[in-house]
């Protein structure tokens, strides 16, 4: 039976509903307030377990009221918790969401996230290596997922690694990682450059990806998802929805993904089927409260 593993982070998301976002020094009044799970490991794994798949979540929470519901609410998904770490005298981390119309923006408090070091790693070096993928994110140590990265490629593991939230990557992490997938914001700040038009962000896609020989998709939001084949770029178009929260759009692609590559679909149906899961994931708030399952993924494909 294929497997995956993501290691990540997990989180209690507070999810503040309001008409704008208030400017520096200014108060202004919400609409709402929803206390959501998330995290991006947590976000991640959740959609790739909806996808039927085995898959584990190796991460860390607080010794605390939130960390409780995390892994209780977890549980309740065939997801295998078994190797999420509790942190004593430290605090589950938080992320706040600030919802506006169309769009969000969000501040992570990374608290036991920053508690996922290489020891976490080495303690369930077996669950790793037993999976066929690899699946990892940036909102633990940078040290943490380079290790991982390393010792998954050990282990003949196929890897995925969603740059979210960007930090600079070192160019030897490379040679660990098989996919790459920035959306367009963290692309530009991996390239230092900002694109005017279509044409010249997709050259710089294959120069990037030629260059390091890295299978790099990039999210685009409405434009859909775009990747590299046999030298030339691909894009795949999103399906039309009505858009109630994005907050979950990119973890939903990469789980979905992390699925499709385990199961060995080509590239364009990988994408194809991470993009749609995506699109479908946006139609309902919090992050992981719209991501599909296989069944109605099968619906829209």
């Amino acid at each position: 039976m294929k497997k995956i593993v993501v290691l990540g982070s997990l989180n209690i998301d507070m999810v503040l509903t309001t008409e704008r976002l208030p400017l520096i020094g200014e108060t202004i009044h919400g609409e709402h307030i929803h206390y959501m799970m998330g995290g991006k490991g947590a976000n991640q794994a959740v959609a790739a377990s909806r996808m039927g798949i085995q898959t584990s979540l190796v991460g860390c929470v607080g010794n605390d009221t939130f960390g409780e519901k995390i892994l209780k609410h977890l549980s309740e998904e065939n997801l295998d918790v078994s190797s999420v770490k509790r942190e004593e005298g430290i605090f589950t981390g938080i992320a706040t969401v600030f919802k506006v119309s169309q769009d969000n923006a969000i501040v992570v408090i990374p608290g036991a996230n920053d508690c996922c070091d290489k020891r976490v790693v080495d303690e369930h070096i077996d669950i790793i290596k037993q999976a066929d993928v690899l699946l990892t994110q940036l909102e633990i140590p940078m040290e943490t997922v380079e290790y991982a990265l390393q010792k998954a490629k050990e282990f003949g593991l196929q890897t995925i690694l969603n740059p979210a939230p960007y930090k600079e990557l070192a160019p030897e992490l490379f040679e660990y990682v098989d996919y790459l997938t920035p959306n367009e914001t963290e692309f530009e700040s991996m390239v230092g450059k900002k694109f005017e038009n279509s044409e010249d962000f997709e050259m710089e896609m294959l120069q990037w990806s030629n260059k390091n020989k890295v299978n790099l998709i990039v999210t685009r939001g409405s434009r859909g998802s775009s990747y590299i084949e046999a030298g030339e770029v691909h894009t795949v178009p999103c399906i039309k929805v009505d858009v109630v929260d994005t907050t979950g759009a990119g973890d939903t692609f990469n789980g979905i993904l992390a699925y499709a590559i385990a199961e060995k679909m080509s590239l364009r149906e990988a994408v194809t089927m991470a993009g749609t899961g995506a699109s479908l994931s946006i139609t309902a708030l919090g992050a992981q409260t719209g991501m599909p399952s296989l069944e109605k993924l099968k619906q829209y494909l």
